[in-house]
């Protein structure tokens, strides 16, 4: 499947790669991170192999990420129309002001101005819900997503990092009120984040929300880089993300995928992209890349078609653990169904159902 096997995203006609573009790296203004150049050269490469899709956030690398992008667009400006601008709103980026950030009228309108500065663009194609603020009522978080909707500054909406039940109001808010709702979920999904699962995964199917996975390497831990027997021997600069999973459940997916790569000449990166590029309701995965090697390697999962058999093995490593009232959803069908089989699910019927001769009371 090509990087030009474009996908709708959830219930929207808004056309997005497979694999989406994700820039937080962009710019070494934390210390790590590809430089100028080399992100411009990145984002080339991505343009090239037909990809449309960048995601960026007003403060990734304090900004700067977006102004990279900006300025590269700038000299480039007949590309600014083929390309689905992603940018995200709540982050603070200035000390002192507590209207600086968060998702209230105030902080939403500045950013979004700042953010189409930086990039040098007069909309932006989706704006994200970057995280949900607690402080404010999302009434107002949705009033003012729609003005800029209607100004014609932003073109979609998406949300990330936010709990399903307030996902499914601010989207009640907007259809009984006429207003633009949020049609993409940003959540982080990998091998070993698979918690999503619980309320966000179904939430999103059932209301139609395209899921766009962030960190589905989980910061590189399943990138095969790390194994068995080098284990304490590699360092990441990203280690407070890294670290705390190279432990005996991560090792044990680790050697699966190496199995499974080796199988078929590919690598554990690309096989673990690809098992969460086919999970349902996944529309593009989001990658990043701090090096044009790296973005080659990670696009050659697109090539991967993973049997039933594989994904089975790699499910049955990880799967997750539910609590209430999931860990019960196995028991209803004996209490639904009466001893019959609806859409193909059959349980015997629960000691409750009435027997023969008896009547109900």
């Amino acid at each position: 499947m090509p990087l030009d096997h474009y996908r709708t995203l959830g219930r929207s006609g808004l056309r997005v790669s497979p694999f989406c573009l994700g820039t937080m790296t962009f710019g070494e203004n934390l210390g790590w991170g590809s430089s100028v150049e080399e992100s411009q050269q990145i984002m080339d490469r991505y343009i090239e192999l037909g990809g449309n899709f960048l995601d960026t956030a007003n403060f990734y690398t304090k900004s700067h990420s977006e102004k990279i992008i900006g300025d590269h667009l700038g000299r480039h400006p007949s590309r600014r129309e083929r390309l689905v601008l992603a940018t995200k709103f709540s982050g603070n980026l200035y000390p002192g002001d507590p209207n600086g950030g968060g998702s209230g009228r105030k902080s939403i309108i500045a950013a979004c101005e700042n953010s189409l500065r930086r990039l040098q663009t007069d909309y932006i194609d989706l704006y994200w819900l970057h995280n949900w603020d607690a402080h404010t009522p999302m009434e107002e978080t949705m009033a003012a997503l729609e003005d800029l909707v209607r100004a014609g500054k932003v073109r979609y909406l998406g949300v990330s990092d936010t709990p399903a039940w307030k996902i499914v109001e601010a989207n009640l808010i907007a259809r009984f009120r006429g207003w633009s709702a949020f049609i993409g979920l940003q959540i982080e999904y990998s091998l070993l984040e698979r918690s999503v699962e619980q309320e966000l995964v179904p939430m999103a199917l059932e209301f139609g929300l395209g899921i766009t996975p962030w960190s589905p390497l989980k910061s590189g831990a399943l990138s095969g880089k790390y194994t068995r027997k080098n284990a304490g021997q590699i360092k990441s600069d990203r280690g407070f993300f890294v670290d705390a999973y190279l432990n005996e459940r991560t090792f044990a997916v680790v050697d699966e995928l190496h199995a499974i790569a080796a199988s078929r000449g590919s690598t554990a990166a690309r096989v673990a992209l690809t098992w969460v590029q086919g999970r349902p309701g996944v529309a593009s995965t989001i990658i990043g890349a701090r090096r044009i090697a790296q973005l080659e390697d990670n696009l050659k999962a697109l090539e991967i078609d993973l049997t039933k058999e594989e994904r089975a093995r790699l499910d049955g490593l990880t799967q997750p653990v539910f609590g209430f009232p999931q860990n019960m959803q196995p028991i209803f069908p004996a209490i639904h169904n009466g001893g019959t089989s609806v859409n193909g699910l059959y349980a015997p019927a629960s000691p409750f159902v009435l027997q023969k001769g008896e009547a109900p009371l």
